[in-house]
């Protein structure tokens, strides 16, 4: 039997106290799948940007759809909670746990089919991101969700809270990305969905409860995902412009003119430029002149390399013409190309030496967008004299993360005290505009007040009544999203 170590300080409760049900869990999963020791859990207890830490058990490492069953069915009988962990890379808390057993998916790694003709594959919940991608590329195929955290997110934590990404432009959010999932329910029972059809009129579209809802309803152990051609070609470029209103006549623009070949269309403002030039390794400023924000714009499609270069050029010529533009660099090379994408993939990272920051995941119509970057920087700043707003994000789908940086002169302590009254003025302009204050990052924890405020009521009750119907001992993800 392995030595329980955790400690009362580390872990919250002291594993001595349920030793008849890790035992049983040991008997179920293996006793090496079972952690206890304060050690093995520190990390797991800790929210991804450090904001927020909790309390656990043990963590739970089954390797099976089987072994997840057995292992919720007996914390249920025991009535501990448990908390559902991917790549622990969320944004929100929602995997933060608060007592009770973590339970991680990193052992369900297998891609378990890829069917080339049907374009889909069938993967884990515990599949890497990236390793995905990889898969999908070797059959000479795209699957399109790209995040910063691809390296180390799991698909299961994608798919629970429907993570967004560069390319939702063009393929999607993740609920557009999956065809089935496969669940294992709070009291073990477990979903088999597993299809891979496009139609598929049978009932009720059961996928899309689990799809989002941030493990608070049952555990994703498995999905069939679209593939997508693999583009061969793609044409990219950086330009400048005075502000957001001709970026968005840029946008409506490059919609027009390149259709469906426009997969990417971020949004960087100077503040945030600067920082990835000042602190990100191997980045620089492409253009000679200083501009007050930045467009960083990609078109991919299947043809010839010349046709799609030659489309976005003319695209380019014409906003020159009509002043949306004042500066463009296209990439010349693939190692060009990437370069431009370094400077909008570096940007969260090359916050961090500025200072604290408070962040804002949120969305508006893109009818909207300028305009909320101009109505929320302007409220903000008259909130806090010197602050630094850094807006950037996805501009073409109208999901930006409105971040403010403190001002230079201002303790990260004193900043940090202000989250809950820049949150108001952000939300409640969002709210206005017909937007979302939870674009892409989920609700977790850090948001739950949000959703009581902006929510509409009879949605928050249904909500509930979902919860209550397939959690009714609340013991699956407990305390987060309502």
């Amino acid at each position: 039997m392995t030595t329980l170590t955790a400690e009362r300080g580390a872990s919250g409760t002291d594993s001595r106290d349920h030793v008849p049900l890790l035992d049983a869990l040991r008997d179920a999963i293996g006793a090496a799948y079972v952690l206890t020791d304060a050690q093995d859990l520190a990390t797991r207890l800790v929210e991804d940007r450090g904001l927020r830490s909790g309390t656990a058990i043990a963590l739970l490492r089954p390797g099976s759809t089987e072994e997840v069953a057995t292992c919720l069915r007996l914390c249920q009988t025991a009535k501990v909670p448990v908390t559902p962990q991917g790549g622990n890379t969320g944004l929100a808390g929602g995997g933060v746990p608060d007592g009770g057993i973590i339970l991680t998916t990193d052992r369900l790694n297998r891609i378990r089919q890829v069917d080339p003709t049907n374009a889909t594959m069938t993967v884990e919940a515990g599949c890497i991101l990236a390793n995905i991608q990889a898969a999908a590329d070797e059959v000479d195929a795209l699957f399109p969700l790209s995040l910063a955290s691809e390296g180390s997110c799991q698909i299961g934590g994608n798919l629970s809270t429907n993570a967004g990404g560069t390319a939702v432009l063009r393929y999607g959010n993740t609920r557009d990305l999956v065809l089935g999932v496969e669940v294992v329910l709070p009291d073990g029972r477990v979903l088999n969905d597993l299809n891979g059809l496009r139609k598929n009129n049978t009932g009720y579209d059961l996928k899309n409860l689990f799809i989002g809802a941030e493990g608070t309803l049952g555990i994703i152990t498995a999905a069939v995902i679209k593939l997508f051609p693999k583009p061969t070609a793609r044409a990219t470029a950086l330009v400048a412009c005075t502000g957001p209103d001709p970026a968005l006549a840029l946008y409506a623009r490059m919609r027009s003119q390149t259709a469906d070949t426009l997969s990417t269309f971020e949004y960087i403002d100077r503040l945030g430029l600067q920082m990835v030039v000042d602190h990100a390794p191997g980045c620089s400023d492409p253009m000679v002149e200083v501009h007050p924000a930045y467009c960083l714009i990609e078109l991919t499609g299947n043809g010839a390399q010349a046709d799609l270069d030659a489309r976005l050029e003319g695209a380019l010529e014409a906003a020159f013409e009509a002043e949306e533009i004042i500066d463009a660099v296209i990439g010349a090379s693939e190692a060009q190309k990437d370069a431009l994408w370094a400077l909008r993939e570096n940007l969260s990272e090359a916050q961090k030496p500025e200072g604290a920051s408070i962040k804002h995941d949120v969305s508006v119509p893109v009818s909207r967008v300028a305009d909320f970057i101009k109505v929320a920087t302007q409220a903000c700043m008259d909130h806090m004299p010197g602050l630094r707003p850094c807006p950037f994000g996805h501009f073409g789908d109208g999901n930006l993360h409105f971040n403010l940086s403190r001002p230079v002169d201002m303790a990260d302590a004193d900043f940090l005290a202000e989250y809950g009254a820049f949150n108001r003025i952000v939300h409640d302009i969002v709210h206005e505009m017909g937007g979302s204050f939870s674009a892409e990052h989920g609700i977790g924890t850090f948001k739950r007040a949000e959703l009581r405020r902006y929510k509409d009521p009879v949605a928050l009750e249904l909500m509930e009544q979902l919860k209550a119907v397939l959690d009714p001992g609340q013991m699956l993800n407990p305390g987060k999203v309502l």
